[in-house]
């Protein structure tokens, strides 16, 4: 058995999976699944939010050992499936190591076109208008804003900002253009619409992780993800306050709530 592919292939299954958003325990699972079959002695994967570690080693050859940086996360649930998908039908002996090993090569990091990303992004903006109280004014109201919002997110990835100042530039645009927006239509409520808008920022899924991971033992990465959710809520939120101060400048008493 070639050892070395072996690792190649668990080495880059775990890094696709953890630049996907998934769980440190569902990484160092399916890692662990790949590695096994080689029936070595020594099988152990270490797997943290910046990096993995992984060794394989018998008695009678030397231990490999691969370390890979992981700098780049996101959320691709499709990307997580097809590695799942992929490891299953490898460890079951349907899926021969060469052809896993360039399958997992073929997965993309990108799931989506670009105008159906953004299309996502002004739909979940106007979705959460009602849910927020407001009615068909504020939902079409938030159509503007969460163009504005796809706009800046699309922007700030061709120029490949950090993703705090992204995330801050994104929310201060939502501000910015809603309370505009409360000037141009009074009737609208330009709460709701920043609301509704800033609601694709929010780490539903890295808080969602940081505690499945605390909960099962991953306490460094769970401090982390936790770390990260924060740092991101702390973006939106001084975006969104900046956008309403300056606006309240320029308009008193409308652009404050």
């Amino acid at each position: 058995m070639d050892y070395k592919l072996v690792m190649n292939t668990a080495i880059l299954a775990g890094e696709l999976m953890l630049c996907s958003g998934a769980e440190t325990y569902r990484v160092e699972d399916t890692m662990n699944h790949i590695l096994n079959t080689t029936h070595a002695q020594t099988v152990e994967v270490s797997v943290m939010m910046t990096g993995i570690v992984a060794t394989l080693g018998n008695p009678d050859m030397e231990p490999i050992t691969a370390t890979k940086r992981v700098q780049e996360r996101g959320t691709n649930l499709n990307s997580i499936m097809e590695v799942n998908e992929i490891s299953r039908r490898y460890c079951a002996g349907d899926l021969p190591l060469e052809e896993a090993y360039e399958r997992l090569q073929k997965i993309g990091p990108k799931q989506y076109r670009v105008w159906l990303f953004n299309l996502a992004v002004i739909m979940v903006s106007s979705g959460f208008a009602p849910l927020f109280g407001g009615g068909l004014i504020e939902m079409a109201a938030a159509i503007v804003t969460g163009g504005v919002l796809a706009l800046v997110m699309t922007a700030g990835k061709k120029l490949q900002i950090s993703g705090f100042i992204q995330t801050l530039l994104s929310s201060f645009a939502v501000a910015v253009s809603a309370i505009l927006l409360k000037q141009v239509l009074p009737m609208v409520d330009d709460n709701i619409i920043t609301m509704s808008s800033i609601m694709p920022l929010v780490p539903g899924v890295a808080i969602t992780n940081a505690v499945r991971d605390t909960l099962l033992g991953d306490y460094i990465s769970g401090a982390a993800r936790i770390l990260e959710a924060f740092l991101i809520a702390a973006a939106v939120a001084l975006g969104v306050g900046t956008g309403m101060a300056l606006m309240g400048v320029f308009f008193p008493g409308g652009g404050l709530a």
